[in-house]
Formats: C-alpha cells, sequence, structure tokens
C-alpha cells in the first residue's frame, strides 16, 4: 500500500508570511521569473509555497487546496523549471516531444491552465497546446504533429487523438490529474486507467483536489509513488472572504428573488455582476431568458452549448456586456474569476461537495464576496447535507424588500460594500500566480449618484502552441 507523507496547514497564517517567501528563492530560472513577474506576482501562496519545493525535487505530490488558492502555478511552475534542460530551439517536432501531461475535467479548466502554461514558458523554447471536444479536431492536429512538451488535455478529447496517433504519450516524465475529484465525479475513471496505462511507469505524478475522499485516496494509492499530502485549507469548508446568506423561497417565487437579489445590491452600490447556480440546461436557459424579460443583461452557459457559444458568453461577461451568468455545474470548477463579487444558488445542488465548488468562485485571491442560496423547503435536506459538510450553520434571512427605492434592510449586505471590508479585517484583493492579471470589468449602472463595487474577471484564452523563431 502507498505510504502518505502529510504536510498538513490548516490556514495560511501557519505558513511563512507572505513578505519571507518570493518566487526567486524556489531557484527558478530567470527567464520564468521575468515571466511571473511580467504577471505582476512576487509573492507565492501558501499552496505555492508549501508545494513547489516537493515538484522540484521530483516527488509526487497529492494537494488539497481551496479553488482559488493558486493552485495552477503551484504545478505549472515547477514543472517548466523541470522540463527547461531539455528544451529545444530546434523546429523539428521530433525535438518536443510530449514531455508534460495535465488532465482536466472539463474544456474552461483546461484553458485556464493552458494560458498559465503559456504565460509562465513564454521566454523559454518549450511549446504548449490546449486540447477538448466539442470543437474540430483538425486545428489541434496541426499543433501535435507540430511538436510540443506541455499538453493540456480532457480525457475524452486526449483518448480521440491517441487513436487517431496523433498524440504519443512515451516519453511523458510529468502527469498532472487536476480537479481529480471532479474527473471521478463525471465518470472519468475508465479513461483516466486507459491513458495512465500509456504513460511510462518511471513518471511523476501530481494529483490536486478539493477533498481528499476515500475515491481520492484509493486513485493515489494506485498512481502515485509515496506522494506528499499538502493541505492548506480545511477540508469541506469555504473561503473566510466569503459571505454566506440563505434565503427560504418557494420554487415558484425563485426567479423574482434573483431580480430582488440583484436589484438590491444595484440600489447598495454593489456590482450587478454574478454568477447564477441552476441543476438542469434547461432551468438555467429559462432562468436566463426569464432575467432579460426583467432587464438585466443575462447569458446562459451549460452543457448543450457548443464550445464556441461557451466561449462568446464568457467573454460577453468578462466585458461586462452580460451582468448575470446562469450556469450549470459546468461552470463550477475552472472559471478563473478573481474578483467575482457575488454567486447565487438558484437551487441548491444534490452533491453538497458542490456545493463548495460553486461558492468557490467567489471570495478568491483575497477578495470578498457574496454567497447567496435560494432554498425551498423540498430543498432542506440538501441544506441540511451541505451545513452538515462544512460543520456550521448557515445564516438566514429574509430578502431584501425595495420599498420606496431604498431597501427595508439597510445592513443588507453592508459587509461587501464598495470600499468596506468584511469583519475579521480581510484585506484588499491580492493577486496570486494562479490564473490571469485583474482584468477591471466595464460595467456602469444607469442610476445617478451610484458608483458600483469594482469587479474584474480573469481572461479565458486559449492555449497557443509557443511560435519559434
Amino acid at each position: 500500500m502507498t505510504n502518505i507523507t502529510t504536510e498538513s496547514i490548516p490556514s495560511a497564517e501557519s505558513v511563512d508570511s507572505p513578505a519571507s517567501v518570493t518566487f526567486a528563492d524556489f531557484g527558478l530560472d530567470p527567464r520564468v521569473l521575468k515571466a511571473v513577474g511580467e504577471q505582476g506576482y512576487n509573492t507565492p501562496t501558501p499552496i505555492q509555497t508549501q508545494a513547489i519545493p516537493h515538484v522540484l525535487a521530483g516527488k509526487d505530490l497529492m494537494g488539497a487546496a481551496q479553488t482559488g488558492t493558486g493552485k495552477t502555478a503551484a504545478f505549472v511552475l515547477p514543472m517548466i523549471q523541470k522540463l527547461l534542460p531539455g528544451s529545444s530551439s530546434s523546429a523539428s517536432p521530433a525535438r518536443h516531444p510530449i514531455r508534460a501531461l495535465v488532465l482536466t475535467p472539463t474544456r474552461e479548466l483546461a484553458v485556464q491552465v493552458s494560458e498559465n502554461a503559456a504565460n509562465y514558458s513564454r521566454h523559454t523554447d518549450l511549446r504548449s497546446t490546449v486540447v477538448f471536444g466539442g470543437v474540430d479536431m483538425q486545428s489541434q492536429v496541426a499543433l501535435l504533429r507540430g511538436g510540443i512538451e506541455i499538453l493540456i488535455a480532457t480525457p475524452g478529447r486526449l483518448l480521440d487523438h491517441i487513436g487517431s496517433k496523433t498524440a504519443n504519450l512515451s516519453q511523458v516524465e510529468i502527469l498532472v490529474l487536476d480537479e481529480a475529484d471532479r474527473m471521478l465525479d463525471m465518470g472519468f475513471l475508465p479513461d483516466l486507467q486507459r491513458i495512465i496505462n500509456l504513460i511510462p511507469a518511471q513518471r511523476q505524478t501530481l494529483l490536486f483536489s478539493a477533498t481528499f475522499s476515500p475515491e481520492i485516496k484509493k486513485l493515489a494509492q494506485s498512481y502515485l509513488r509515496n506522494p506528499v499530502t499538502i493541505e492548506v485549507a480545511r477540508q469541506n469548508a469555504a473561503a473566510d472572504t466569503v459571505r454566506q446568506v440563505v434565503h427560504m423561497v418557494s420554487s415558484a417565487d425563485k426567479q423574482r428573488a434573483v431580480a430582488q437579489i440583484i436589484e438590491s445590491r444595484t440600489r447598495q452600490g454593489l456590482s450587478r455582476q454574478c454568477i447564477i447556480f441552476t441543476n438542469s440546461r434547461l432551468g438555467c436557459a429559462k432562468l436566463a431568458r426569464a432575467l432579460e424579460r426583467d432587464g438585466i443583461k443575462a447569458g446562459a452557459i451549460h452543457g448543450d452549448k457548443s464550445q464556441g457559444e461557451r466561449t462568446l458568453t464568457l467573454d460577453a461577461f468578462k466585458s461586462g456586456a452580460i451582468e448575470a451568468l446562469v450556469a450549470t455545474d459546468v461552470a463550477a470548477r475552472g472559471l478563473d474569476i478573481p474578483a467575482m463579487p457575488c454567486v447565487i444558488n438558484h437551487e441548491l445542488p444534490y452533491n453538497a461537495e458542490d456545493f463548495i465548488h460553486r461558492i468557490g468562485r467567489t471570495g478568491r485571491a483575497g477578495s470578498t464576496g457574496d454567497a447567496i442560496a435560494l432554498v425551498d423547503d423540498s430543498e432542506k435536506r440538501l441544506l441540511d447535507d451541505i451545513e452538515k459538510l462544512m460543520k456550521r450553520k448557515l445564516q438566514v434571512m429574509p430578502l431584501p424588500e425595495l420599498k420606496g427605492g431604498k431597501t427595508a434592510d439597510p445592513f443588507f449586505y453592508l459587509p461587501y460594500q464598495a470600499g468596506a471590508a468584511p469583519a475579521g479585517g480581510v484585506q484588499a484583493p491580492a493577486k496570486v500566480a494562479d490564473g490571469n492579471p485583474d482584468q477591471p470589468i466595464s460595467n456602469p449602472i444607469k442610476k445617478a449618484g451610484i458608483t458600483p463595487a469594482k469587479s474584474s474577471v480573469g481572461a479565458l484564452l486559449g492555449g497557443m502552441k509557443k511560435k519559434t523563431g
């Protein structure tokens, strides 16, 4: 049985203070440090501080960290560093075999990781690309045949390329399983087994997961060798920067409640931007149309949307053309939105752990945020499961009533008004090396005397093969 060495860190305060550690302390190549600096980062997050030295030392690793903690850079940066000695400036595809493979459960997460890899290897000769389903394979085939060292992929599309003999994994040295718990939830275990069987046994394997469930531990025992285990946050806990509120609302009144919440936030001087989660594709599309009729600029992303449609919707959300992004759990992970101000659960998820991932879209990277759940009487059992998992009771509050142009409850959402810090002294948003630089959203509210809180989202751009020459 696999032995697991645990280095458990219950909170960020238990590691070295941010001022005491910099990326330069890891011994990274100057070209990598230059790229990190160009992204505006100098201080590593706790998961980066703990994981990078072990990855550089060649150890297998299991990393558990809340979403938004910087875990992508925790494996991308040392991965690039380890591949550099074998990098080549040659144009020959044979000099650029696939040496590192990152598997992710969703297209959105694959794109996010790919962008990190492209950004941090930009001053090196390493090439990277991303492949996922829902789009034509031919452009991906051309990139793979041209030679790349770092491949980010979703399991199904990677197997398509393996079947077409456009992806060869015989020289992979580093395997990363990102959001491994989600891959298991989505039924990817048979695909993972097929892929891993094609990779040399003498490799370094890194597994990252939001939780260490029994299934994840079993997966680690099968594919990792004496891994170091790092946990930088309480298991099954939401970030302290997220203020959680429950409103008891009948199912028939939930659409009206969403519009009421957004209007209340607007009148408080807060950003209208939010992600709203639903359980079904049909409900997702229906809610987006209803919000549009209420004068709220809304868009929907779910599994029935093509990759092109999803990308256009996310770009519109990023630019502020869409205020409310209605989504199924396809978007619960993989969306890199460092300063998302608000998440609304229109329906509670059937799996309590999915609630953690949904609300993890807000309160990221030191930012503060609101997580609002609309709960019908029929969902009380699901709420009990969530509270049991989180080991805490969630605050139940009445919906904000709009009377005379003002909210009846002036304290509603007060901790996150523009310029105010929540209880506990959370500081202003700080960048981390997981994702993209903050990018302000243009989202003016056409009401006199109201200045909404600034919000920013990370760009979701496709990882492109690095140009040579």
